[in-house]
């Protein structure tokens, strides 16, 4: 009788265990762990191994801890399907949702949360190895490892607001607080399509705030009659806090700072020309450029721009339609980007969109690669793309199986 041998291959790519596999359309069927997208010839892994959904974090919050990436998981539920509403973490209607993290050299998925009540809050202090989170005024802190949680702070009754970031020195926390009346049009009117001019012409107050997070001293610094929004530190100045001025993008200019000890405000980038807009900010790497989404005018010519925080010095860079994606993020070496690509649905109106790209500075234009064929994905849920902190890899939120997971996709073949 002959013997027959059967060899695994099975070896370590850049920061994930990871086996080879045969080509295989992205999405549309149950998909195994690793693939090599047919489309593209880019290996992609499934980073979130439990049964459930699983939702990476918005594009511009960290969701590393050295070698952990932190997600939500909840129970199973539909998500590839007509709904129109928009699809994120806070708003996904599944039971138990809880923070997870996933180990990216073994792929281990650990339960961080069991709380009984939703929450909310997408925070990592990386150096303290914590996760920060709110459930309706209250604060909560988890140890990524050790798992123990602790209540932070509990929000006065005449100030329930939100926190949405920690700054890079890991002292103070920030967010937005809002009216009672501008929390009512939300709650009658939850889809995005409903609310969204809604607030904007309200022009209720909204104030930031910031909240040390060791003597619980919590500071209103800043109130305007404008929809504040997408409040976010610098990634390595503790003092320096984005924000947006929220709204349709061609009424607004969107992208301002404050400095957390002097109180100054600077608008960072002003629109030039009729129906400009610019969005989907977030800090680089080096945390003194904010980088950004620029049309001029909306729909027609593409880029994605840059601000020096400091100087005001602007740059930008062009792209195709095609290429154009919801969000934008750059590697941990600031040399490349990466894109979400986006549906015929979306503001760039693209015929051939659905994909996630890889982007290549060249002269004041990006060269693209297209990695993951999306052609699968319902884009109702953005994918939000991230760097692996060694930068080898895109990580991606998707539905092209049906319910949403998490998954990786290889830099360089």
């Amino acid at each position: 009788m002959g013997m027959h041998v059967v060899i695994f291959l099975c070896f370590q790519i850049n920061s994930f265990a990871v086996s080879a596999q045969q080509q295989m359309e992205t999405g549309g069927q149950r998909m195994p762990d690793e693939w090599i997208d047919q489309s593209t010839g880019r290996k992609v892994i499934r980073l979130t191994r439990r049964t459930g959904n699983n939702m990476s974090f918005y594009f511009h919050n960290n969701p590393f801890a050295g070698n952990k990436m932190v997600f939500y998981g909840t129970d199973l539920l539909n998500t590839n399907n007509n709904d129109s509403v928009k699809q994120e973490t806070g708003n996904i209607p599944a039971n138990n949702k809880q923070l997870y993290s996933v180990d990216l050299k073994n792929l281990k998925v650990e339960q961080l949360t069991f709380q009984p009540s939703p929450m909310n809050g997408e925070i990592i202090a990386p150096k303290g190895r914590l996760v920060y989170y709110q459930i309706k005024d209250s604060v909560f802190s988890t140890n990524i490892d050790s798992k123990q949680t602790k209540l932070v702070y509990v929000f006065p009754e005449d100030f329930k607001a939100s926190i949405t970031t920690l700054n890079s020195n890991e002292t103070q926390l920030a967010g937005a607080w809002s009216s009672d009346k501008e929390k009512e049009i939300f709650r009658k009117n939850p889809g995005k399509s409903s609310y969204f001019e809604l607030i904007y012409e309200a022009k209720e107050p909204r104030t930031l705030f910031t909240l040390d997070v060791k003597t619980k001293e919590l500071k209103k610094i800043w109130t305007d009659s404008a929809w504040l929004n997408h409040v976010q530190f610098s990634s390595t100045q503790p003092e320096i806090l984005m924000f947006c001025h929220e709204g349709p993008w061609h009424k607004v200019d969107r992208i301002w700072t404050i400095n957390t000890n002097t109180r100054e405000v600077k608008l960072m980038h002003k629109r030039s020309m009729n129906m400009e807009i610019a969005g989907h900010e977030w800090f680089g790497p080096d945390g003194k450029t904010i980088w950004f989404d620029l049309q001029m005018p909306r729909s027609v010519t593409f880029y994605v721009a840059a601000v020096d925080v400091q100087s005001g010095k602007e740059r930008k860079f062009g792209l195709k339609r095609d290429e154009w994606s919801i969000h934008f993020t750059n590697s941990p070496d600031q040399k490349i980007f990466a894109g979400d690509g986006g549906d015929s649905g979306q503001v760039a109106k693209a015929k051939d969109g659905r994909w996630i790209y890889l982007f290549t500075p060249i002269g004041d234009s990006l060269s693209s690669e297209r990695l993951v064929n999306m052609k699968n994905h319902n884009y109702r849920l953005e994918p939000n793309v991230h760097f692996s902190p060694d930068g080898r890899w895109i990580i991606f939120r998707a539905n092209f199986e049906g319910h949403t997971d998490v998954y990786a996709v290889e830099v360089k073949r």
